[in-house]
């Protein structure tokens, strides 16, 4: 299972990810590669605008995303966690969303 935990205070912090959905076979997991994509794109937009603006820790199964106290951030990475709990509602056995 994907568990996706986060931090917010008026600004989301913290975003951290982990764990693999399960839904199917490496390379035909759509519930990973669709989470993947959502993060993915969520930080080369953040980078893009600002790349002060966070820093993030990405290896096998594990993503940590810190803001900066940004808030352009901060909307982009709720957003993001929009996307993933409206993934989640869609397959719970697969990823978890809590704060």
């Amino acid at each position: 299972m994907i568990k996706v935990s986060y931090i917010k205070d008026k600004l989301i912090k913290e975003v951290k990810i982990s764990g693999h959905a399960m839904y199917d076979s490496y390379g035909k997991d759509i519930v990973c590669s669709a989470v993947s994509t959502l993060v993915t794109t969520t930080i080369n937009n953040i980078i893009t605008l600002d790349e002060n603006s966070i820093c993030y820790e990405n290896s096998s199964g594990y993503i940590l995303i810190t803001n900066k106290d940004s808030e352009m951030a901060s909307k982009l990475l709720n957003n993001m966690l929009d996307m993933l709990s409206e993934l989640a509602s869609n397959y719970p056995k697969n990823i978890k969303i809590g704060g």
